[in-house]
């Protein structure tokens, strides 16, 4: 039997990857730098966390503050960006035994360089960061931001990006939806049509659009601004979930954030899960503080932390995209 855990479920670590000056990150690494750090300090609280960087010498002034915490390993490993989520292995569960999925991650259907995240996974394994955990490799392009897991088979995703044509172009839906069956042993695959954000470059990963917080209920992006661009798309998204039969609570979406004169995708549906808290993104906007109590009324047994991700969706990606858990 496979299952593929939901986040909730007990983690042992989490993987961070640092940005550096080579990576596009560069004209504001110090404040990307500072928001990547606190998230760290967050988890190393209360769970191991792995950070990746790219070069040990050069990142040695930033990371004086985490250096003598428990909990945090610090490896140096080439990397290309900083978005675990969709480079990082996926834990899955084989009759209760854990083991990791590497996919393929060719920069989110080739529109960045790759090479050298697609290799992370094997290097960790290598250098025993997963213990005797297998890590096995599957031949699929599947980010880890593309799909969200209720824990009891059923599985979220959308068909902007699982069907771009850059990802797997010789698969048919039907062909991708019976891979991701097998390989999570997923009961059902559910296949959103609508939603996006503006400034996501990921074709619509379904960790910025709408999320499962328990087996039975799953938040989304609300927009309520009928004169917003992503008015139509958002509520034609809304109507779709409606039909899946699950709970549903609505998130707001934040007010416009701009950077060089670009729509940013901020959305508090980016959150991580994590052991004993969730970590909620914050953009300082009026409505930060709503969306952290709809967190706390969801999940009363955890502490709920807003991280400020401002800087992180300059990147067109926010707390949950630089993260990757591990079961």
């Amino acid at each position: 039997m496979l299952r593929l855990p939901a986040e909730w479920e007990a983690q042992s670590f989490v993987q961070l990857a640092l940005p550096h000056e080579n990576t596009d990150w560069s004209e504001y690494l110090d404040d990307s730098l500072n928001c990547f750090i606190n998230i760290a300090l967050e988890i190393v609280k209360r769970e191991k966390c792995i950070l990746i960087c790219d070069n040990l010498e050069k990142s040695v002034n930033y990371l004086h503050t985490l250096r003598e915490k428990n909990n945090l390993k610090i490896v140096e490993i080439n990397l290309n960006d900083t978005w675990s989520r969709d480079f990082g292995a996926i834990t899955i569960f084989e009759n209760g035994e854990k083991k990791l999925l590497d996919f393929n991650f060719n920069g989110w259907g080739l529109k960045y360089s790759s090479n050298l995240d697609n290799q992370i996974s094997k290097k960790m394994a290598k250098k025993k960061l997963f213990g005797n955990t297998e890590l096995i490799t599957k031949d699929l392009i599947l980010e880890g931001g593309s799909i969200d897991s209720n824990g009891n088979g059923v599985i979220l995703t959308t068909k902007e990006c699982l069907l771009e044509p850059n990802r797997n172009p010789h698969l048919t839906q039907k062909e991708i939806d019976s891979k991701l069956k097998k390989y999570f042993g997923a009961k059902d695959i559910i296949w959103l049509e609508h939603g996006y954000l503006a400034g996501d470059d990921t074709d619509s990963h379904i960790d910025t659009l709408a999320r499962f917080v328990n087996e039975n209920t799953i938040v989304y992006v609300k927009c309520y601004d009928e004169s917003d661009e992503h008015y139509d798309e958002l509520s034609k998204m809304e109507l779709e979930l409606q039909k899946t039969g699950f709970n549903l609570i609505p998130l707001p979406l934040p007010e416009p954030k701009y950077y060089d004169s670009e729509r940013l995708p901020a959305t508090y549906v980016n959150f991580l899960i994590i052991n004993e808290a969730v970590l909620v993104p914050t953009y300082r906007d009026k409505n930060d503080d709503r969306v952290l109590k709809i967190f706390e009324d969801i999940f009363p047994d955890r502490e709920v932390v807003g991280i400020d991700c401002l800087p992180l969706i300059r990147q067109h990606g926010s707390l949950h995209c630089v993260t990757m858990q591990y079961h």
